[in-house]
């Protein structure tokens, strides 16, 4: 038996009680597909909160070069 070092995050471990069950290979695209949807969500609820804190449009992303700039 092989002994992990990291321990299991809950979402590793939550996914883990679906192996359990034997789950269509349809089953499974559709928990992948949900699972795509819920943290490109997430990344853009998060990047629409900074827009508005930044207070950034489409015009100044757009105009402004905000590249970090390379060290010489």
């Amino acid at each position: 038996m092989v002994q992990l070092t990291t321990p299991l995050s809950n979402l590793q471990l939550e996914l883990l009680k679906l192996y359990v069950r034997n789950v269509s290979q349809e089953d499974l695209l559709q928990i992948k597909y949900m699972l795509a949807r819920y943290f490109a969500q997430k990344a853009t609820d998060l990047a629409d909160k900074v827009w508005v804190e930044k207070e950034l449009d489409a015009e100044t992303i757009l105009q402004t070069h905000l590249r970090t700039p390379y060290k010489k």
